[in-house]
């Protein structure tokens, strides 16, 4: 936040003071609790890690509504929590009408958020996660939770040091390119933290469709949102030249053939069958109508199955069935160990052997198959947790939608509001589409909106089990 009023007083937009007094008060919070606290034992076991994780979520969303409404860019708290928390959640949903008039320090932070969300839940699902038990990095070693060799170092400091550096190199290497291509250099980094993080949180109105007769941009964070979907120990891994890991890892090449064929669909219906002439896709005649088409399928494939939700055009105006195939990749994700929100590949993948498998074990019934991961074989208990997390998920989608349905949604936008809220994607379908917000989204609507992004950001079980009886029981 004092950062952000920095921004504030350098850009001159006449809200530095309130941003600064967000901060201190932030501050002041904070040590109050901190001196409350302090002769507390500093051990944490796996019940009060679940706690920890949720609330710190919830009280970095509340303290994140203050430079919004003491500046009153948003002056309503509900809809100040529900920008804070789509930002730390890194959905990108909306309830601003013209971000444009928004001041540049407000802007700033709202894109911060971002980044911080992104970064917390990387250290959150690589060091955290796999110690209370549950998440993708668990998946990513093949093994039973717990610290393995395929981390990057055995102390979780460390690893989120490491992974914390990438991250700001990717974010500084994003900022410099973007503004060689031709943005302004508070448009780029605002951007390229948006990128990182798979936020979505733009500085137009118009989102990447602003610069849609300047393709070098789009291809740019193209890249950096690709690999902001990968995981983000494989970007170790490549820096420190042990690239066969990479090629081995079975995420990463179903990752990368589902973009592969997701654009090739795309960008074919795209080309013979949407009109290339009409507004949701600019200058489409400078550049190609071939070209155009790849750009723009290969751009909304990557920001929905990255859950980055940038918009470089309305694919709700393609065709039927785009937009019955993008309502599907916002089910994907991307890979386990990165910013994105989603089930993530490594579970499609776990799902879809298991079932597989199924057949053989219908056949054999004696005979003992396991499910295995980059030539490993799984634990049964680490199958039997994407089975239930899958079930989980698409419960929570389905009570989600019928929540929505009685605030008089209609069913289209509901669904999408459900999935996309729940897989921290952005954009919805209907009346919550590509180049809509959420601004007509009812208060208590915005509540369980934002709810459903704090349980599919932090991968259900982390909030859900708090609602189960036997948690707070003594032991």
């Amino acid at each position: 936040m004092l950062l952000s009023a920095l921004v504030s007083l350098i850009c001159k937009d006449g809200v530095t003071f309130q941003i600064f007094i967000a901060g201190i008060l932030t501050f002041l919070v904070g040590v109050v609790m901190m001196l409350f606290t302090r002769k507390h034992r500093k051990e944490m076991n796996k019940r009060e890690g679940y706690v920890v994780v949720a609330f710190g979520w919830i009280i970095m969303s509340l303290s994140g509504t203050l430079p919004y409404v003491l500046t009153e860019s948003i002056p309503s708290f509900t809809n100040a929590f529900f920008e804070t928390m789509s930002g730390y959640t890194t959905t990108g949903a909306s309830i601003l009408n013209d971000i444009e008039a928004i001041p540049k320090g407000v802007l700033f932070w709202r894109s911060t958020t971002h980044w911080i969300g992104g970064m917390g839940i990387i250290v959150l699902a690589i060091a955290i996660l796999p110690l209370l038990g549950i998440g993708g990095m668990q998946l990513f070693a093949a093994e039973a939770p717990g610290p393995s060799a395929d981390k990057l170092h055995p102390r979780i400091t460390d690893t989120a040091k490491r992974l914390w550096l990438i991250y700001f190199g990717y974010t500084a290497a994003e900022t410099l390119l973007l503004n060689l291509a031709g943005m302004s250099f508070f448009d780029a980094i605002n951007h390229s933290m948006a990128t990182l993080s798979t936020g979505g949180f733009s500085t137009k109105n118009a989102s990447i469709a602003y610069w849609n007769n300047e393709p070098l941009i789009q291809y740019i964070i193209i890249i950096f949102m690709f690999l902001a979907g990968t995981n983000f120990v494989l970007s170790y891994f490549a820096f420190k030249g042990k690239v066969q890991k990479i090629i081995k890892d079975e995420e990463f090449k179903l990752y990368f053939k589902f973009i592969i064929a997701s654009t090739i669909i795309a960008a074919f219906i795209i080309y013979f069958k949407a009109d290339l002439s009409i507004s949701s896709i600019a200058h489409p005649m400078v550049f190609g109508a071939g070209e155009s088409a790849f750009r723009h399928g290969l751009f909304q494939v990557l920001t929905v199955i990255t859950t980055t939700g940038f918009i470089s055009a309305d694919y709700t105006m393609w065709s039927p069935f785009l937009i019955v195939f993008f309502f599907g990749l916002m089910f994907l994700g991307g890979s386990a160990g990165s910013t994105s929100g989603g089930v993530k590949v490594v579970r499609h993948l776990i799902l879809i052997k298991n079932s597989f498998l199924e057949f053989k074990r219908t056949l054999h019934p004696n005979a003992i198959v396991p499910v295995r991961y980059n030539n490993k074989a799984i634990n049964r208990y680490i199958v039997f947790n994407v089975l239930a997390f899958f079930i989980l998920y698409m419960l929570s989608f389905i009570i989600g939608a019928l929540v929505f349905s009685m605030f008089q949604i209609d069913f289209i936008s509901a669904i999408g509001l459900s999935a996309s809220s729940l897989g921290n994607v952005g954009p919805a379908l209907g009346d919550f589409g590509p180049v809509n917000n959420y601004a007509a989204l009812p208060p208590l609507a915005q509540w369980w909106a934002s709810f459903l992004m704090l349980i599919g950001r932090l991968e259900l079980f982390t909030v859900l089990i708090l609602f189960t009886p036997f948690f707070w029981r003594n032991r």
